[in-house]
């Protein structure tokens, strides 16, 4: 659907090269390359510029820069071929063999009982900060490259159960126990139907 700012401007998408956008942007899941597809596709399709920068979160120049990148390069143009300073520490092959080894092991396996948690069993930032710098002679300065790499080796972020260190384990029990009564006395009162 066309508008009439379209006159005025020299960036039109023809049916094929908009569908190709819209197909890209469906199967893309990184964030800044979709958002260029998304832009793109709105500002060659007539989407007024000021809506786009509130829907895709861009500015008028950078919206631009994609327009004039995406003329000369075409769709793989629009990729994040940004590479941050901390990620670009480990090659590819360093993060997929660093996925595998964090899928395959735990930090109990690889620290015992120096591991960050009790129990060892789930990767923490300070555990897989020890792994990276044993397995790979990286450290990375920030908090953040380390959830990411979590994240990107398919783990998700966990909150800790809260613990009440002013609990006694006996009024715990006893709270229990005074539970599972009144809930059995509760479902024999009231039995389903």
């Amino acid at each position: 659907m066309y508008n009439i700012s379209m006159v005025k401007r020299k960036f039109i998408l023809t049916e094929q090269e908009a569908q190709a956008l819209r197909a890209r942007y469906d199967r893309c899941s990184e964030g800044a390359t979709r958002s260029r597809y998304q832009a793109i596709w709105m500002y060659g399709t007539g989407y007024p510029v000021a809506e786009i920068e509130k829907v895709v979160g861009c500015s008028r120049s950078s919206l631009m820069n994609w327009s004039t990148t995406y003329q000369a390069r075409g769709l793989d143009g629009l990729q994040d071929e940004r590479c941050g300073g901390n990620n670009a520490k480990l090659t590819a092959a360093q993060r997929e063999d660093l996925q595998t080894r964090l899928q395959s092991s735990t930090p109990a396996m690889l620290f015992g009982p120096q591991a960050a948690t009790h129990s060892g069993q789930f990767w923490t930032v300070a555990d897989i900060h020890r792994a990276i710098e044993q397995w790979y002679g990286v450290t990375y300065r920030s908090l953040t490259s380390y959830r990411q790499l979590l994240v990107t080796s398919g783990f998700s972020y966990q909150r800790p159960a809260k613990v009440f260190k002013s609990r006694k384990p006996a009024q715990v029990n006893e709270f229990e126990e005074a539970f599972e009564k009144k809930s059995s006395t509760f479902s024999k009162a009231h039995p389903k139907q």
